[in-house]
């Protein structure tokens, strides 16, 4: 794997903040917008998702880089659950739900497969790296 110093060039983050924007734009395109309570949920998981990436990265350790992409792992299903509730609400059609469904499915084996990558490598982080 090539080395990354940046979390901004991680797949996992460039795909999570795609699902920050695609929900960004069902806020300004469906009926979500009313339900406050679903909306600031929905707002709140999706960019879950990418902060705690971004967050685990900075750790500099992978043992706590992967507790922190497990957290992300959870912040998709949790987004996904909340998505769920928007078409049997009516606030989206059922093609939206399968996209963001899919996008949040994807991110999940995406991190699962970066978790199972970390646990098995040598390198145990920059805080660990002898000088």
């Amino acid at each position: 794997m090539a080395r990354i110093d940046r979390f901004e060039d991680l797949e996992v983050w460039q795909r999570a903040r795609e699902i920050c924007q695609y929900v960004e734009q069902l806020f300004q395109t469906t009926p979500i917008s009313k339900n406050f309570r679903l909306r600031d949920q929905m707002e709140g998981s999706s960019g879950s998702i990418m902060d705690n990436i971004a967050e685990g990265f900075d750790r500099d350790g992978s043992r706590e880089f992967h507790n922190f992409l497990s957290y992300s792992k959870g912040s998709a299903s949790e987004l996904k659950s909340q998505a769920y509730r928007a078409p049997d609400k009516g606030y989206i059609n059922q093609e939206q739900f399968n996209q963001l469904s899919e996008m949040c499915d994807i991110e999940k084996n995406k991190l699962g497969a970066f978790m199972h990558y970390l646990r098995n490598s040598e390198f145990k982080g920059q805080k660990f790296k002898k000088d």
